[in-house]
């Protein structure tokens, strides 16, 4: 979906973090108090971006639904850093409502910075439409995207039995072929996550089997350390007894 120019304006080396990390808090640290709902959502109709911007991060603080509206239609705002903010809002406020509007953005969004906003938003709505956004984000996206993706997946844990199997075969496939580590291990604690509401069944098996080779043949220490936590919190006979094994004789 995107081409090598959309690659060159986000490097996953330098990009991992969220865009937020580099903005100035809004309050000085000493103060305790937060915005005011009330200044901050007439904020959100302000003509210029960067009041709006500043209203749309305060609502990464605060709980209110009113916003919800406004965050929604600030997702299209010509401005991205508006755009981003109003994405990290809405996954502070998650809503139904919000759902397709984020689908829609993630799929049109030409920055980087918005669209792992999105797909965080997204993960925290913990909705059944947006597994197949986050799915497709996985395998298609750049690489910073991609491993919020992987982390935004674990919420399918709270929507229900079809969404976690439907999670399960692309988080393996990247766990097995993304070229950047982050990613793979952020699939692997993933894969971990939705491990722990199946059933012993094919799909649980699979699932296992790729944290298995993960952690024996993943050639970065930190996929195979992830790996290993993953078999470790689910508690799979198999995978403690290779862990015990592998470390008997020696391999790590």
């Amino acid at each position: 979906m995107y081409d090598e120019d959309d690659l060159s304006l986000l490097d996953i080396e330098d990009e991992l973090d969220s865009p937020l990390d580099h903005m100035e808090p809004l309050t000085a640290e000493s103060e305790v108090a937060k915005p005011d709902p009330e200044l901050m959502l007439a904020l959100l109709e302000n003509p210029q971006p960067q009041q709006r911007m500043l209203a749309a991060r305060a609502f990464c603080d605060i709980e209110d639904g009113r916003a919800t509206s406004h965050l929604i239609r600030l997702l299209t705002d010509t401005c991205p850093l508006v755009r981003v903010s109003a994405a990290y809002a809405i996954g502070r406020n998650p809503s139904k409502d919000a759902v397709e509007p984020l689908i829609n953005q993630l799929n049109r969004d030409w920055n980087g910075y918005v669209r792992k906003g999105v797909v965080w938003a997204l993960g925290n709505c913990r909705d059944r439409r947006s597994l197949a956004p986050l799915t497709d984000a996985l395998i298609t996206d750049i690489s910073a995207v991609r491993l919020w993706a992987a982390s935004a997946l674990a919420q399918m844990a709270e929507v229900g039995y079809e969404a976690v199997v439907g999670a399960i075969p692309p988080l393996i496939e990247a766990l097995v072929k993304d070229p950047v580590a982050a990613v793979r291990s952020n699939c692997a604690w993933t894969i971990g996550q939705l491990c722990r509401e199946l059933p012993s069944n094919i799909v649980y098996a699979t699932a296992i089997d790729a944290l298995i080779q993960a952690f024996a043949e993943d050639k970065d220490l930190g996929v195979r350390e992830d790996a290993k936590a993953s078999l470790l919190g689910v508690g799979d006979p198999r995978g403690l007894q290779l862990i015990e094994t592998l470390e008997q004789e020696g391999w790590f």
